[in-house]
């Protein structure tokens, strides 16, 4: 069985490197200054478009001014900073997208690719390229913007809101532009780029959303917090691109081809353990097979291990500044646990079927939404309900209960058969989704995706699922009796 490298080679990057990609960007960005379909559109959003805005405001200001409602408009206006700062920033998705699928179709890419320039300096270079021409438009678009706003209704932007205006629209159009090169690079046509920048153009969106909510309820620490999380999606994003970026795929590849019988055969012939001579291994060899992943979980494992400690600690933070009332956590006691629990007794043949079916759809959750987002809310989906276990433990404590005691009668008894097996196939699915920023030097994207897909099965129904569903026979009808030997 062939086993895939956990740790891709790292991308080294000197001095060197950057000089040699700002001449490639300063020649792209000479002739995007040469093309008038591009600065035309440009120069119009940034100096109409922030005029249009300003009107919007003055008029926002005067009709909500009738009603006493001024809080309203001060609140709207800096969402409309954050729409005069995206509009010029979207072309830069156009100019990305045809950084090299763009020059391929105009036969002006070879030229290009035959000179000394690495991976690393071509891609960085085309990547500069894209975003400065948007980038200084924006910032030209928010200051006639501002200016206006302060000329007309005196209003004037607060220092934070005016850094973070700055950095949001930077890092989105870092983010579309990081997203639009690797689909230029891997595309074979123009309007195949096109077609998929739907899937950058739609997350925008709701994240334009996502900040005009944060912006019109005042809250500025959720933007911080919005600000990290965007600048680590850059940097997915950027190594991501390094990684899967090779000039010769790019010149041999000529067309794209779904091809779901190879697909099905690469994830059947990794997930069976089938042969070169076409046989099937037996059981046991299976078995081994797939113990032989395990190793290379560590990593994977790891990280959700250390998102588990964080979100038990923040689970005893919250419950100790939000403790429930006193009414409630007087209800909070062994004794209640163990009445209550008598009165569920009727439904405890129907329990482990319940658990079971619900560990599933956690995990095919966790694996779908994985997919889009890196394993990023694959991890957040195993860490929430150890959130929840740290803030219901500090609450018994508040209560005036042992939260070992509550833990040991609650938790424990199931606990050590199911969080193995969760372990154990969620970091097989952060392994999986991970493979797209980082594919193994010896694989290409899809084969290491596919493989990886294919362990991820593997983890799943030979390890996983036993030991999911002994811990939901021993959450059904242990964990009740060691409750009661506790509590009772």
């Amino acid at each position: 069985m062939t086993t895939l490298n956990p740790s891709p080679p790292s991308i080294p990057f000197t001095r060197h490197d950057l000089r040699m990609a700002l001449v490639v960007t300063r020649r792209e960005v000479q002739d995007a200054f040469r093309d008038w379909r591009i600065m035309i559109p440009i120069v119009l959003l940034t100096l109409f478009f922030p005029a249009l805005m300003n009107f919007t405001a003055q008029r926002l200001v005067g009709f909500v001014s009738d009603y006493g409602a001024e809080i309203i408009a001060n609140q709207l206006i800096p969402f409309l900073l954050l729409v005069v700062g995206f509009f010029p920033m979207s072309f830069s998705l156009v100019i990305a997208l045809e950084a090299f699928v763009g020059e391929k179709e105009r036969k002006s890419l070879e030229p290009l690719l035959s000179t000394p320039l690495t991976n690393l300096q071509l891609y960085l270079g085309k990547m500069l390229a894209s975003l400065i021409p948007p980038l200084l438009a924006a910032y030209l678009g928010i200051g006639v913007y501002l200016t206006g706003l302060w000329l007309t209704i005196g209003w004037v932007a607060t220092p934070q809101l005016f850094v973070q205006t700055i950095l949001l629209t930077t890092l989105q159009g870092m983010i579309m532009v990081a997203g639009a090169v690797i689909i230029s690079s891997q595309a074979t046509t123009v309007r195949a780029s096109n077609l998929l920048a739907s899937f950058i153009i739609v997350p925008m969106a709701l994240l334009i959303q996502a900040e005009a909510a944060a912006l019109f309820w005042g809250n500025h620490v959720g933007i911080w917090w919005l600000i990290v999380a965007l600048a680590i999606t850059v940097l997915v994003l950027m190594r991501m691109g390094l990684a899967i970026f090779n000039r010769e795929e790019l010149l041999g590849r000529e067309f794209d081809q779904l091809d779901l019988g190879w697909i099905g055969r690469q994830w059947w012939r990794r997930f069976s353990g089938k042969g070169e001579n076409g046989r099937y291994p037996n059981p046991i060899t299976w078995y081994r097979q797939t113990l032989s992943v395990l190793p290379q979980l560590r990593l994977p494992g790891g990280t959700l291990l250390v998102a588990m400690a964080g979100a038990l600690g923040m689970g005893v933070f919250m419950a100790y500044t939000y403790p429930f009332p006193a009414d409630f956590q007087a209800q909070l006691s062994g004794e209640v646990l163990a009445t209550n629990l008598a009165g569920l007794s009727i439904f405890t043949p129907a329990f482990p079927l319940v658990v079971f079916l619900h560990n599933l759809r956690v995990i095919a959750l966790a694996a779908l939404v994985g997919v889009f987002t890196f394993g990023v809310l694959g991890v957040l989906i195993f860490a929430l309900p150890w959130g929840v276990v740290g803030y219901l433990a500090a609450q018994f404590s508040l209560a005036g209960e042992n939260p070992l005691t509550f833990l040991l009668a609650t938790i424990l008894p199931h606990a050590s058969l199911e969080l193995p097996a969760l372990l154990l196939v969620f970091a097989a699915g952060l392994r999986w989704h991970a493979a797209t920023i980082a594919p193994p030097p010896e694989r290409t994207l899809s084969e290491a995706f596919l493989l990886h897909a294919a362990d991820f099965a593997r983890v799943l129904v030979g390890l996983a699922l036993p030991l999911l569903l002994l811990a939901a026979l021993i959450e059904a009808y242990v964990t009740p009796m060691v409750l009661l030997a506790i509590y009772g």
